[in-house]
This record gives C-alpha cells, sequence and structure tokens, in this order.
C-alpha cells in the first residue's frame, strides 16, 4: 500500500472495495538507459496530488467521489519480461472487478503488461500513445522489453495510433505505419488532427502518456526530453475529445524524473491524471 493516496487524505472512500478507480504505482527504473530516476516518479505523483484541488472547472465536477484507491506492490521484479506479466495479472483483475485502472511509471517498460490485461477483457482495443518516441525497436540493451520496444510489444496485441511522435531511430522508420503517426511538427500545422486521431481508434482505447510527449519547457523532468513537444491545451483537448467519442479502459502516465529543485513537472503530471479521469467520469 501507498503510505499517501492519490488526492490526498480529502479524497474520498479510498478502500479498494468501494473506490471505481484504481491508481496503481509501478515505481520501476531498470531498464532506464541513460538517467535515472524514473522510479521516484509514482512517488512524486502522489505527493502533488494531495495539492491538486479536486474540483475540476471545466467539467464541473469531483472525480475522486467515485473513489480512488491507491496501490503498489511490494516488490517488483527486476527483469522487464516478469513485470510485464506481474502488471498483466493486476491489470486483468483490475478489470475484472470492475475497477478503472491508471498506471503510474516509472519507465515506459510499464505499458505492455497493461495492454495485454486489458486486451484479456476487450477484443476491439486500439492503444493510443503520446510520446515523444517511437518506441519500436525490436530489441534494445539486450531486451526485447526495454523501453525503447514498448510499442514494438504493444502492436502485437493490438493496433496504436501514436501522437507527438519527434525522434526515432533509423532502424525503426521500417517499423512505423506512417498512417497512424501524427508527428508533432505535423499537429503545429493542422487543425483537425484530433478529428483524425479519433477516427483510427476502436470502439475501446488505452492511453499511454509518456511526459516526455509534452515540451520541455513544460516538463523538464524526464530521462529523455525531446524539443518541440506539445501544450498543455494540446493534449488536453485530444483527451477530452477521446474521452467523449471512445470509451477509455484504462490510462498510464510514465518517464518522471522528480528534479527536487522543479517540483511543477510533479504537479503538472498529477494534475493531468485528475484531468483525463475527469473527462472520462463526466462521460460514463
Amino acid at each position: 500500500m501507498n503510505d499517501i493516496p492519490f488526492g490526498g487524505e480529502e479524497s474520498h472512500w479510498t478502500d479498494y472495495e468501494s473506490a471505481n478507480i484504481v491508481v496503481f504505482s509501478v515505481p520501476y527504473d531498470s531498464t532506464a538507459t541513460w538517467q535515472k530516476g524514473a522510479d521516484l516518479g509514482p512517488g512524486a505523483i502522489l505527493e502533488a496530488s494531495a495539492h491538486v484541488e479536486l474540483y475540476d472547472i471545466e467539467t464541473d465536477s469531483e472525480v475522486h467521489l467515485q473513489g480512488i484507491h491507491s496501490f503498489q506492490l511490494p516488490h517488483l521484479p527486476e527483469s522487464p519480461e516478469e513485470l510485464t506479466q506481474v502488471i498483466r495479472q493486476n491489470f486483468s483483475s483490475f478489470i475484472k472487478d470492475g475497477k478503472f485502472p491508471v498506471m503510474l511509471g516509472g519507465t515506459h517498460s510499464i505499458t505492455p503488461g497493461a495492454v495485454q490485461g486489458i486486451r484479456d477483457y476487450f477484443s476491439d482495443i486500439t492503444a493510443l500513445q503520446l510520446d515523444a518516441h517511437a518506441d519500436l525497436r525490436e530489441s534494445f540493451h539486450g531486451s526485447m522489453f526495454n523501453h525503447a520496444c514498448v510499442m514494438a510489444r504493444v502492436k502485437e496485441v493490438c493496433p496504436a495510433v501514436q501522437v507527438g511522435i519527434r525522434s526515432m531511430a533509423r532502424e525503426e522508420c521500417d517499423r512505423v505505419d506512417i498512417s497512424k503517426v501524427f508527428f508533432a511538427r505535423d499537429i503545429f500545422l493542422k487543425d483537425n488532427w484530433i478529428e483524425k486521431v479519433i477516427d483510427l481508434l476502436s470502439s475501446h482505447v488505452y492511453v499511454t502518456i509518456d511526459l516526455d510527449v509534452f515540451d520541455p519547457s513544460i516538463i523538464p523532468s524526464t530521462g529523455n526530453p525531446e524539443p518541440g513537444g506539445l501544450g498543455w491545451y494540446q493534449i488536453t483537448g485530444l483527451l477530452k475529445k477521446v474521452a467523449e467519442e471512445r470509451h477509455v479502459v484504462g490510462f498510464d502516465v510514465a518517464e518522471l524524473m522528480p528534479n527536487k529543485y522543479n517540483r511543477a513537472p510533479d504537479f503538472i503530471a498529477a494534475k493531468l491524471v485528475f484531468q483525463f479521469l475527469s473527462y472520462i467520469f463526466k462521460n460514463r
């Protein structure tokens, strides 16, 4: 269990049985290949969440009244392959119990297990990736489940749409489906990109958000920041539309690498979780 419930002590119904939402923290950083520290991300988001206003102006709602239970495994495996199976089992349990799962990472290696667990229950799922990086390598640093291989593994389970991409390796060019990728530079030049993203999604959607999708002027606290990222209203505008027009079955937020000298990104990440949950449950 986490010492800090998501939303702080004022949030309602934090026991598992009463909660409709489960915030699942996975402080995993073993696959990081440059800067370390993403394992501290979930704790930083939980701490910051206690300072986010529980009332949301845009949706005129208090999503915490749905009940938010915070959960963390007491031990995490070192192997990303083993971690994937652990996450799959937990997500499968959450869905079976009728909970809405939100996962906080950690590196982006957390995502394939979540998609696998949800795919056990929903056959028509699409994964929507918000990210600076394509993450389509077949293998990286000796593992097929490295954070750089996330979407290669996800696409073995279900279709995927990628948004905000602005960095990839040469080998990924042969793997990327250009018809389902929205590069950051193109988003800045087009007005109807959100509608085009929605058109590519199936009825059920899992959303994975690598925080480096944001421009580093907004969130510099990531392991691999890339210039030219998206802004708050571009991202929340997309998430709002997805929640309105599709059935979101879960999401994750990954790759926060907290900086004790700049806590703003921690707060922004927590606010993002609240905002997306507000959109989702406003449409339930």
